[in-house]
């Protein structure tokens, strides 16, 4: 049985980088672009009225920027996945669109895979962080910090594949240990970071600079 496309909504300020990503959208069967604007204030107003499975939103644009409407958009549709997806590299902006609810981030120099992986991982309720971008947010740690929790070098493997969006399974795959013991490194990181949930041991991941 063929599964619907996930439908996606484009906010860039920048018509050439929307027709950019329709077209490198265009060949994957798994996705769809139902619609794209400009700026915050029309994204806003139709999230009123309709809504999508994924939005690709830029940080940058003329009238809100992005990591208010991050909180805006959820504002209005909770259970929508966004993916941050911008030049900027800042880690503060990265860690703030994060904070704010985003489900994933990417550069623009993305590829088609890495984009349509990521979309498919924040449809799942998963989080996607590309490569690029969790190297950034390590090479910002400018400091030891004394106050963080010992994480041992699997626990540290599990975070990062984790925050990848990986499954139990898989995880366990790669690293060639059960589902059991991937959850029992997922309990024990959640213990250590005193959280709850899986998005929450993410946020508190990166906000402490951990990935």
């Amino acid at each position: 049985m063929q599964h619907k496309p996930i439908h996606i909504l484009i906010v860039d300020d920048h018509p050439m980088v929307i027709e950019g990503l329709k077209t490198l959208l265009s060949d994957d069967e798994r996705v769809t672009v139902k619609t794209h604007f400009v700026n915050g204030t029309d994204t806003l107003s139709y999230l009123e009225k309709d809504t999508a499975d994924v939005i690709l939103l830029d940080v940058n644009l003329p009238d809100i920027n992005g990591v208010e409407m991050v909180t805006k958009i959820l504002n209005i549709r909770a259970n929508v996945g966004i993916i941050g997806l911008s030049t900027y590299s800042e880690p503060s902006i990265i860690n703030q669109m994060i904070k704010n609810g985003v489900k994933g981030y990417l550069l623009k120099n993305a590829t088609a895979d890495e984009l349509v992986n990521a979309i498919s991982q924040v449809h799942q309720g998963n989080f996607y962080f590309g490569s690029e971008v969790q190297k950034i947010l390590a090479d910002s740690v400018t400091q030891e910090r004394t106050d963080l929790p010992k994480l041992t070098r699997r626990e540290k493997h599990v975070l990062t594949l984790i925050a990848e969006g990986k499954t139990t399974n898989t995880i366990g795959e790669e690293l060639f240990i059960s589902p059991l013991t991937v959850e029992t490194h997922r309990r024990n990181l959640m213990q250590k970071l005193e959280v709850s949930n899986a998005a929450s041991l993410i946020k508190v991941a990166v906000e402490r600079k951990l990935i």
